[in-house]
């Protein structure tokens, strides 16, 4: 996802995983923060930053991965409202009931 943050007048790019951090995620994010500011970013913009969301962390990990980077990146994690089984139950109940539709038909 791409927004724009006006107070900080940069591009902000958010990269959702639905999995743990991976270190390659960081390389991936430095690849596209350096294409908006190339490619996308006004003159009278600041740099553009990147926000990696991620199901879980390590932060020793993250540390590492980020050592020798020089733009903004940074790892966060996220929680689910329903815990992950029920989520995945829900998900494939509605999957089932939208198969049994189209087979009605």
């Amino acid at each position: 996802m791409l927004f724009f943050h006006r107070g900080l007048q940069s591009l902000v790019a958010i990269e959702l995983k639905i999995g743990s951090f991976k270190a390659e995620y960081v390389g991936k994010m430095n690849l596209y923060l350096s294409l908006l500011d190339k490619l996308e970013r006004g003159e009278n913009e600041n740099p553009s930053i990147g926000i990696i969301l991620c199901a879980d962390k390590d932060h020793l990990d993250v540390e590492i991965a980020l050592q020798d980077i020089n733009k903004p990146i940074g790892v966060a994690e996220y929680q689910l409202l329903l815990p992950k089984d029920e989520l995945q139950a829900l998900v494939l109940n509605e999957i089932n009931a939208t198969e049994g539709e189209s087979e009605q038909e």
